[in-house]
């Protein structure tokens, strides 16, 4: 499985992003697709998740109400919509995945695939 990260970008405090993840090899069905993010310094902190079969989608804490995960199947294509952003949001983003979904959904470790990375700047 290999995954190809896009739609990072500067964009002003209160503005949107969308990002996408691009996803090949792997038959996606009972997979578990996520997105991460990390800022310098800082720990790689969960965001969001789902089950591509579309059963469940969760987000972190900080990110909920504002980013909403979704998949375009035919794309093979994971997206998350960034709205409200503030510059705290200011991270590289990661899409990653896993081969059936997990509780501990939360946890980088828990997923065996990811994209490189695309870099994501809020400015005030």
């Amino acid at each position: 499985v290999q995954l190809q990260a896009s739609g990072g970008g500067l964009v002003q405090a209160g503005g949107s992003l969308r990002l996408s993840c691009a996803v090949s090899g792997g038959t996606l069905f009972n997979y578990a697709l996520g997105w991460f993010r990390q800022a310098p310094g800082k720990e790689r902190e969960f965001v969001a998740a789902m089950r591509w079969s579309g059963a469940r989608t969760v987000y972190g804490d900080s990110v909920k109400g504002r980013f909403t995960i979704s998949r375009d199947n035919a794309k093979r294509t994971v997206y998350l919509q960034m709205n409200s952003l503030n510059p705290e949001d200011t991270s590289v983003y990661y899409c990653t995945a896993r081969s059936s979904w997990t509780v501990n959904y939360y946890s980088a470790s828990e997923y065996n695939y990811w994209g490189q990375g695309t870099q994501v700047t809020v400015s005030s």
